[in-house]
């Protein structure tokens, strides 16, 4: 149903009714997304970020993301146990410490072990000086 809007002169189309509503939040429901690991993960676990314990409602859930434990997004099980719930703070800060080691690791090989790639010593003279 669509009426004329005065003001513009063109057409808009009516506010749904209710029968209208409840049927785009079946089809909703039935889609791919509602049935996605997030949505399965919000229902089964409680809406707290596991890091710093915010509780989260209806209205400020979108702040609630899904972490996956081992970093694998292909790994969802149905029960839920390679999720946890983090607020994007929290997941954020999880992210930048993940990268933060893989960073580590790169300049922690072998070829460096033991050699602190430093060829300037400030206080080398600094034995002989104290010594006499």
């Amino acid at each position: 149903m669509a009426f004329r809007d005065l003001r513009t002169g063109k057409n808009k189309k009516a506010l749904p009714n209710n029968d209208d509503v409840k049927n785009i939040i079946k089809k909703a429901k039935n889609h791919e997304f509602y049935n996605s690991y997030r949505e399965q993960s919000l229902r089964i676990h409680p809406w707290i970020c596991a890091k710093c314990n915010k509780e989260f409602s209806v209205n400020n859930l979108h702040l609630l993301t899904i972490h996956h434990k081992d970093g694998d997004h292909n790994n969802n099980p149905p029960d839920g146990r390679n999720w946890e719930h983090l607020c994007v703070y929290c997941h954020d800060n999880e992210h930048k410490r993940m990268l933060d080691g893989e960073q580590s690791k790169i300049f922690d090989t072998e070829s460096h072990k033991g050699d602190s790639g430093l060829t300037h010593n400030p206080f080398a003279a600094l034995k002989n000086i104290t010594s006499k």
